[in-house]
């Protein structure tokens, strides 16, 4: 597999440069002190909302691992294309089965220490071993194959991909999402600027519907094409 040029333009807010800092916090330091991993409820509970409205934005945005792939690991990264077998939906439903069913087994078997001081250590730790993993085997695919190659299958992308659906699927979500747009379909120049600086490896110039979006699902909302597109026709916008 070639190795794939990223020479982009990329703008970076404060959450993006530094939300890395608390995935190593939870994922390293919670082995000394496991509550930490209790900071990772709240994150569920976001995101899992906000992809109810706007996809998968959070993991663009404001995803701990996703700043720790962008700002930490994307420099040494092969950036060589993600195989078939992460792009697989198949895999990533059998994958976020996988991790369901650990996840809930843990927390059966933490829930009969309730009431014993124990228990918010054990649970937090269930979230530090998770953190623990994706800054393994996610920085392990991030610096072998490319950056965002665990995104794909991501056990908390994939719930965002079933908010999603549920708030598209009640109408709500058309009226709150911002989707990558192109102002004229006729300008474009197929010049590929878009899918070669995309993290996720989509190509949104071959992709826009008749509403001049991009609808691919996996879309993560993180600009980077707005800010390359040469010809500037490139936006985050909802459905007119």
């Amino acid at each position: 597999m070639g190795r794939i040029n990223l020479s982009i333009n990329q703008s970076f807010t404060l959450i993006k440069k530094y939300a890395w800092i608390l995935t190593l916090v939870v994922a390293i330091g919670g082995l000394w002190y496991p509550r930490l991993g209790l900071l990772v409820m709240p994150i569920m509970i976001s995101l899992i909302t906000m992809s109810f409205f706007k996809g998968r934005y959070w993991c663009g945005n404001f995803c701990p691992h996703g700043s720790f792939f962008d700002q930490l690991l994307s420099s040494f990264s092969k950036n060589r294309k993600i195989p078939g077998v992460f792009r697989s939906k198949i895999i990533a439903v059998l994958f976020f089965l996988f991790f369901s069913y650990n996840l809930g087994r843990r927390f059966l078997n933490t829930a009969k220490l309730w009431e014993t001081v124990e228990f918010w250590d054990k649970l937090g730790f269930i979230f530090v071993v998770s953190y623990l993993m994706v800054v393994i085997v996610g920085g392990g695919l991030s610096i072998f194959i490319s950056y965002r190659t665990w995104c794909h299958i991501c056990p908390m992308g994939t719930m965002q991909r079933m908010s999603y659906s549920l708030g598209k699927l009640l109408g709500i979500a058309r009226k709150t999402d911002s989707k990558v747009t192109i102002s004229r379909k006729d300008s474009c120049v197929s010049c590929g600027k878009c899918a070669a600086v995309c993290p996720m490896q989509l190509s949104p110039y071959t992709g826009f519907s008749e509403m001049k979006q991009f609808d691919n699902e996996l879309c993560i909302r993180c600009s980077k094409c707005v800010e390359n597109c040469p010809l500037g026709i490139l936006s985050l916008a909802k459905e007119a």
